[in-house]
């Protein structure tokens, strides 16, 4: 199988092909499309009245409500527009973590399931993989060239190097100058108050987010019975443990995680999904999706 092409399933694709991914908040861009733009503009959808202010064209005004009321109105009107979609892809260690898949390959298949489904959409679609640092980026584009290198970006991804989340986050949000949908893959293990601080400067900069927590079971039930040597992925650390003096408390601390990450995520109207890999990414994904429709 060509490799840019591993993780789309064609039986994947064909389900989730019936089903649109539709921003809820309006996005910016110049094509015609699926999407409400922010800007108004010179199309046929006539959107709203305002109020006459200097600088504004003339030619805009409504004269029949002058007529009416002696004060000049302008047209607005309402613009069609594709979507600009940014994939963010964590690679760190952490996300190596997995027994019959890691989070980073359910990532990666959702990923290109997300992407294929954007290009499909003719959205401009593209993608940063990272770890404690930006790997790689793509710019958003409609054209399948630009696809087809994201395939590749998503193959070539592998767990490694420290989680960096705070920092790498902050510093896509500044690249991105252009609104529009973000969508981040990630298992968010790292300090959740600049997790949260890092996405909330998506949020500032009128982006519509979408997070799926990728989690293991493992992680959060902490099944373990013997003692063993857990290492750390990303710095190498071990440690002896004993499950039985520490599962329960692991547990609460890692409930206590989750929750802050939903209700401050939710509270900052950004998007939160998790996903665990015991769940075929296909049906998480179309839940999902179908979710979304229901939200139009």
């Amino acid at each position: 199988m060509n490799t840019s092409r591993k993780y789309l399933d064609p039986e994947v694709l064909a389900r989730i092909s019936r089903l649109d991914l539709k921003a809820r908040l309006v996005v910016e861009g110049f094509l015609s499309g699926l999407h409400s733009s922010p800007f108004k503009g010179f199309s046929q959808e006539f959107a709203d009245y305002r109020q006459y202010m200097p600088g504004d064209e003339l030619k805009r005004a409504d004269w029949k409500v002058y007529g009416r009321s002696d004060r000049f109105y302008i047209k607005e009107y309402q613009e069609e527009t594709n979507l600009r979609a940014y994939i963010l892809l964590d690679k760190s260690g952490s996300m190596g973590y997995g027994k019959k898949i890691s989070k980073l390959e359910y990532a990666k298949y959702l990923g290109a399931s997300l992407a294929y489904l954007l290009h499909r959409q003719k959205d401009s679609v593209g993608i940063a993989t990272f770890d404690r640092r930006i790997d790689e980026i793509i710019p958003p584009s409609a054209r399948r060239a630009k696809f087809m290198l994201i395939l590749r970006a998503i193959e070539k991804a592998r767990p490694g190097g420290e989680t960096n989340l705070n920092e790498v986050l902050f510093e896509l949000a500044q690249k991105m100058r252009r609104r529009g949908l973000v969508i981040v893959l990630s298992d968010l293990l790292d300090d959740p108050d600049g997790v949260l601080r890092a996405l909330r400067s998506f949020r500032y900069r009128k982006h519509e987010i979408i997070v799926f927590q990728i989690l293991d079971r493992d992680e959060v039930e902490f099944p373990f019975n013997e003692s063993a040597v857990f290492a750390d992925l990303e710095d190498g650390r071990e440690m002896i443990v004993t499950p039985q003096l520490v599962q329960r408390r692991y547990r609460e601390r890692f409930k206590e995680f989750l929750d802050f990450c939903h209700d401050s995520l939710l509270e900052s109207r950004i998007d939160h999904t998790v996903l665990y890999t015991n769940t075929p990414y296909d049906k998480a994904l179309i839940a999902y999706l179908q979710k979304r429709v229901r939200l139009k």
